[in-house]
């Protein structure tokens, strides 16, 4: 799937938070971003984020990047969604990927765990429609329910996605989106299933891993 479809995601719910927040009182100031700052520093397998305040850990064995690594590509991936992601986290052996962007909240989008479910599940229409447009009407994909879901220092988090088989290789692919004052969190995965490997449970610890850190907390 390439990144724009999931994502629509991503354009679903700027446009949608847009739309349904953009009258009344401001419940933020304006957020301030150093486009000129760094996006953060990697030591070892830790990312420590500078641009966006936030931490996460890659596996043993599994990669941490800045820049987006060229087989997301082979994937079917597009290049200009993956550039706009701060952090790749991959398994080079077996391809199964994760890739983290934050966004600045608009002045007046106000945010809770119901709404956050709401808009995660959003994204499903369009993630069958560009399933299937890419890979065929026969093609099956199945949906699991979106789910609440907790990461450190984020007060509002949701999780969904969808497994389907192609080319003989099982995949779970997935989306989450979460806010901390004052940004939107969207982490989106890919798993590919392959003999003797343990990806499920090495994105269990990247998301164990990943932190917000407001600023100044740090």
């Amino acid at each position: 799937m390439k990144t724009r479809k999931i994502m629509g995601f991503a354009a679903v719910v700027f446009l949608f938070v847009f739309l349904t927040g953009c009258a009344g009182t401001p419940v933020r100031e304006p957020v301030k971003v150093d486009l000129k700052a760094p996006m953060g520093t990697i030591e070892g397998n830790h990312f420590m984020g500078i641009r966006y305040p936030f931490l996460v850990s890659a596996p043993p064995d599994w990669k941490i990047s800045m820049d987006y690594p060229k087989f997301m590509i082979d994937l079917g991936y597009e290049k200009e969604g993956l550039e706009e992601s701060e952090v790749f986290i991959y398994n080079p052996e077996t391809q199964s990927n994760v890739q983290i962007e934050l966004t600045p909240a608009g002045r007046y989008s106000k945010f809770d765990q119901q709404y956050i479910e709401m808009l995660t599940g959003m994204a499903t229409g369009s993630f069958e429609e560009e399933l299937k447009k890419d890979y065929g009407k026969d093609i099956k994909a199945l949906i699991a329910p979106t789910e609440a879901i907790s990461l450190k220092g984020v007060p509002y988090a949701a999780k969904k996605y969808a497994t389907y088989t192609l080319k003989g290789v099982k995949r779970e692919q997935g989306w989450i989106y979460a806010f901390a004052e004052p940004y939107q969190m969207f982490i989106l995965y890919m798993i590919l299933e392959k003999e003797g490997s343990n990806d499920r449970e090495n994105l269990k610890k990247i998301l164990d891993s990943f932190e917000y850190v407001p600023q100044g907390a740090k």
